[in-house]
């Protein structure tokens, strides 16, 4: 009875690094999808709400451990101001800084329209 169990605790353990495995490459590996089903799930903030969300709803099993393991919220809720730090460090300051969409970069030129008023000819 004690090696099932040991197994199955190892195949939960498996799964469970697994799905942290997958979540963890899916916002790097999405893109590649397709051009418009990569772009629209990751570009800008409905990108970085989707992934909050996702990191949020996979940290679930750990606060519950350790409220589990410490007996009170606090634990959890240490644990989820750690999450919440790392995902807004990540999203606000090494994604743009990764990407080149800082503050600090100054904006491009801005498109002027090339038609006058009497330009009405072929339209």
């Amino acid at each position: 009875m004690r090696t099932v169990r040991g197994r199955l605790h190892a195949l939960w353990h498996t799964v469970v690094g697994a799905v942290g495995l997958i979540m963890g490459f899916l916002p790097h590996v999405l893109h590649h999808i397709g051009l418009l089903a990569g772009t629209a799930l990751v570009a800008g903030s409905g990108g970085t709400a989707l992934f909050g969300a996702l990191g949020l709803l996979a940290s679930i099993p750990m606060l519950v451990r350790l409220y589990r393991r410490f007996g009170s919220w606090i634990a959890p809720a240490l644990g989820l101001l750690v999450f919440a730090a790392m995902f807004s460090l990540s999203a606000f300051v090494i994604g743009p800084a990764i990407s080149g969409t800082g503050a600090d970069v100054p904006p491009g030129p801005v498109p002027t329209p090339g038609h006058t008023s009497e330009h009405t000819g072929g339209h």
